[in-house]
């Protein structure tokens, strides 16, 4: 099966400013690619490069299996791209807008169309500049979906958003995969990684650090385990095991970190009599936080 999209040590560089370096990537057709990281980390300009809005200093980018820079526009007409900062004619209103843009795709499927607008509780008759940062998402939006394209490339879909819309975007992400179209969403929010991505690729400072499926990303994180005994804490009989750490016991409650497999843990436990066992799975905020530190994080959730 050819990749969606696929890049091979993919570099930009900007004088001296680092872009994104050696970047390699594979995304197949059908799954929800989150491409995640902190503000400034590449994730836009590995998107611009993939559009053949800017050129690679080195290395390739293939979207179809066309090289990006070979035939950008037979790229773009199979594509949905929605840019960070989506800007457009102020004197036109949302409705115009993605008229124009359906034109620019020679038509479209109308009924689809009206039924995104209805969906994201769009005002189509309001001119751009008068619409919130929240309005102004929506028409992109609906300008990236509203043709059906075989693959979507968002960058930070949900900025602006409030939480029934995105819940109406995420919907209308699985019907789009349902139907066999490819995601490719970059974002620094985790929590929105998680509700919607199938894999995740994280770039921090222009550098790929890891691929991985959404739930593998989760076992790096430490659970969180309360053990709530019944009789006197056997503290030590859970210190030896490998991956758990932290431990502190307090009247009959012992809670530790587990990294990694949980089973081992829940095996020693079953050997007491247990009144609770409670295990929190982390988020992949709290898994970031250990891969990356507190500093990424806090970039990743303040944004710019």
């Amino acid at each position: 099966m050819v990749a969606i999209i696929k890049t091979e040590k993919l570099t930009k560089s900007y004088g001296s400013h680092r872009g994104i370096v050696e970047v390699d990537l594979a995304v197949e057709q059908g799954e929800v690619f989150g491409f995640l990281g902190p503000n400034g980390a590449g994730k836009t300009t590995t998107i611009r490069v993939l559009l053949d809005l800017i050129r690679p200093t080195s290395g390739k980018a293939f979207v179809f299996g066309i090289e990006t820079t070979a035939d950008p526009v037979s790229i773009h007409r199979r594509v949905g791209y929605l840019p960070g900062e989506f800007t457009l004619y102020d004197k036109l209103t949302g409705g115009e807008t993605l008229e124009y843009f359906a034109n620019l795709r020679g038509g479209l499927d109308r009924a689809y169309q009206a039924s995104l607008i209805e969906r994201f509780d769009l005002d189509p008759s309001r001119k751009f500049k008068e619409y919130s940062k929240g309005n102004k998402q929506k028409v992109g939006l609906v300008a990236a979906l509203q043709h059906k394209p075989e693959l979507l490339i968002l960058d930070e879909p949900t900025a602006g958003l409030d939480p029934l819309v995105q819940q109406t975007f995420f919907a209308v992400l699985r019907e789009s995969v349902a139907d066999g179209h490819t995601v490719f969403l970059s974002s620094h929010v985790l929590s929105e990684a998680e509700k919607a991505c199938d894999r995740v690729g994280i770039i921090r400072e222009g550098r790929i650090v890891m691929v991985d499926r959404v739930d593998a990303l989760r076992d790096l994180a430490a659970h969180q385990v309360e053990l709530r005994f019944t009789g006197p804490v056997p503290a030590a009989e859970f210190e030896r095991i490998p991956g758990v750490s932290n431990v502190t016991a307090e009247d009959h409650v012992l809670r530790m970190h587990v990294t990694g497999p949980i089973d081992p843990v829940v095996k020693v436990a079953a050997r007491f009599e247990l009144a609770d066992f409670v295990s929190r799975e982390p988020s992949l905020e709290e898994t970031f936080l250990a891969q990356y530190g507190q500093t990424a994080v806090e970039v990743a959730n303040h944004g710019h």
